[in-house]
C-alpha cells in the first residue's frame, strides 16, 4: 500500500492517480464486501484529488476523511461506496444530498442517477464544489447553500436521499419527501455512537434497517445538532 509521500505511478491514459483510483476500488471497497458494479466502475473515473486541496492530493485515496476545511472533511472511500450501495441509486432516479461538503458524494450520485440536487450549509464549502463539479461536467446537478437539515421540499420528491452527516434521530421532513419506494440513508446517533441507517418508504410504511457503525460530522441546522454552522 503507498504512503501519503510516494509519488502516483503513471498510466498509459496519463492519469497519474488512475492506479491508486483503481487501487483504493479493489483493497478498499470491493474487498470488504461493496459489490454494486455501477458504484465501483463509477469511483474508479471520479477523481477523488480534485476534492482536496492541493497539499492532501496524495492521500486523497487513502482509507480516510481527509479535511476539507470549517471542520469538515470528505468521507474515507469505503463509508461513501457504502451508503452510496445502501441508497440503492438507479439510473432514473432523482437525489438529494444533505452535507454536500466538497461535492464528492454529489459527483457520484451525478453518475449514477438522473437527476441530483445537493445542498451545503456553508458558502464557501458550496461555491467551492459548485467549481469542481461544473469542471467535471457533472451537468445534472444543482446545488445550493441553506439549512438542509430539513431537506429541499421545493425539489421533491425524491428516489434517494443521502445525509452526509450524523444527526441524533431521523428528521421527519425527510421521510416525507421520499418517492414511494425511495431509500434514504443517514448516520444516526451521538458523537463515536452512530449507526448508518436506511430508510426505505413503502406504500404507507417505512421501513427501517440499520448497518454499519460511523462517525460523521454533525447536521448542523434546525433538524440537526444546532443552528450555528462551523467556523474556519
Amino acid at each position: 500500500m503507498k504512503k501519503s509521500g510516494d509519488q502516483p505511478p503513471q498510466t498509459a491514459s496519463f492519469d497519474p492517480f488512475a492506479a491508486w483510483r483503481e487501487q483504493m476500488v479493489v483493497e478498499q471497497i470491493a474487498r470488504r464486501g461493496v459489490r454494486d458494479t455501477r458504484i465501483l466502475r463509477a469511483m474508479s473515473r471520479l477523481p477523488r484529488h480534485r476534492f482536496v486541496e492541493d497539499s492532501l492530493q496524495l492521500a486523497a485515496y487513502e482509507d480516510r476523511p481527509l479535511s476539507i476545511g470549517f471542520g469538515q472533511t470528505i468521507s474515507q472511500p469505503f463509508m461513501v461506496a457504502k451508503v452510496t450501495e445502501l441508497a440503492a441509486p438507479g439510473p432514473t432516479d432523482r437525489a438529494l444530498e444533505i452535507g454536500a461538503g466538497c461535492g464528492y458524494q454529489t459527483a457520484l450520485l451525478s453518475e449514477l442517477c438522473a437527476e441530483v440536487y445537493a445542498v451545503e450549509v456553508i458558502p464557501q464549502l458550496a461555491r467551492q464544489a459548485m467549481l469542481i463539479l461544473d469542471e467535471l461536467d457533472c451537468d445534472n446537478v444543482t446545488m445550493d447553500s441553506f439549512d438542509g437539515s430539513g431537506g429541499w421540499a421545493r425539489h421533491a420528491p425524491f428516489d434517494v436521499i443521502i445525509v452526509s452527516a450524523g444527526a441524533p434521530q431521523i428528521p421527519a421532513l425527510l421521510l416525507s419527501q421520499l418517492a414511494d419506494g425511495g431509500r434514504l440513508v443517514i448516520p444516526v446517533g451521538a458523537g463515536d455512537h452512530q449507526e448508518l441507517t436506511c430508510i426505505r418508504h413503502k406504500g404507507d410504511e417505512y421501513e427501517t434497517v440499520k448497518d454499519t457503525r460511523c462517525r460523521y460530522v454533525d447536521l448542523v441546522g434546525r433538524y440537526g445538532v444546532g443552528t450555528t454552522p462551523p467556523q474556519a
